[in-house]
């Protein structure tokens, strides 16, 4: 009885350690995947792309401007090593030539903003504005809560129907 107590114990804690070696290549796996597609030559403020992976599957889910990024980041993905595969679920955004001058003008709008300027000149700023039939949603990081806010305020400009702020705070978690 003893014997078979410790062997259960062994394989409860071999499972274990399994799993939790899983979940850690899979979070490197997201990290890796995650600098796949903001290494994307063609990754603007304009498209937001979310990544998640469970057992080697990564999961692409967000909105692009062009059907090109769509597979194109799909492609970067599945070269990372480790991705068993890709569930590309990115979604391109209509070509509708009021969504196109709306998203340059929260652009102007935000990124013109004194407050903004250090985010402008970065290479990667961390805003993203997703416009969808005059609906604009902002994701992305600030650094604080005023940011966030003054983001919001900036964002209601003449022709957006609404603006919704997914906005993340650095360091506070998803």
């Amino acid at each position: 009885m003893l014997i078979r107590s410790l062997l259960v114990g062994l394989l409860l804690a071999a499972a274990a350690g399994r799993v939790a070696d899983a979940q850690s290549s899979d979070a490197l796996l997201a990290a890796r995947a995650i600098e796949a597609v903001r290494g994307y030559v063609h990754f603007s403020i304009f498209d937001d792309v979310t990544v998640s992976v469970a057992r080697g599957v990564v999961r692409l889910d967000g909105r692009v401007t062009m059907p090109f990024k769509r597979e194109e980041i799909g492609a970067r993905v599945a070269k990372v090593t480790g991705v068993r595969e890709v569930a590309n679920e990115i979604q391109v955004l209509p070509f509708i030539g009021s969504d196109v001058d709306l998203r340059r003008t929260v652009a102007a709008a935000i990124y013109g903003h004194p407050a903004f300027w250090a985010y402008a000149s970065m290479a990667r700023p961390p805003i993203h504005i997703i416009v969808e039939r005059g609906q604009v949603r902002l994701t992305g990081v600030v650094n604080n809560q005023v940011e966030k806010r003054l983001a919001y305020a900036l964002a209601q400009v003449p022709g957006a129907f609404g603006v919704t702020n997914e906005l993340r705070i650095e360091g506070a978690g998803p």
